[in-house]
């Protein structure tokens, strides 16, 4: 496997998600429940093989986590297996740093990423 992964900044990406690209939250259930961009698609890591199903095969791929590291391993397995994938570089920690919208679906719960 390439050591370099295609990869974005936060600061890099448009207000908007555009409606042809997918931002993929591979981020365990536990941290999706805490808070997670608004738009944003939710496997795990570790249910992504058996799910690629659910993963539109027609858009750009935008890989985040909480930091950056499961979703550089995420983005390169898609990138392998046909899709175009891109890792959002310091992933929910600079999402929320950088002032993007984050949500939870736990009514009264301020989200947060953990």
């Amino acid at each position: 496997m390439p050591s370099q992964v295609p990869s974005v900044g936060v600061p890099e990406l448009p207000a908007e998600i555009p409606a042809d690209t997918t931002l993929l939250d591979v981020r365990e259930q536990d941290e999706w429940d805490a808070g997670h961009a608004p738009q944003a698609l939710h496997i795990p890591m570790s249910e992504l093989a058996g799910r690629l199903g659910d993963l539109p095969e027609d858009r750009d791929v935008l890989v985040i986590c909480r930091s950056g590291g499961r979703s550089a391993r995420v983005t390169q397995y898609l990138n392998a297996n046909g899709w175009d994938a891109r890792n959002v570089d310091g992933g929910m920690q600079s999402w929320q740093a950088a002032g993007r919208p984050l949500t939870t679906d736990t009514p009264g719960t301020d989200p947060q990423v953990i």
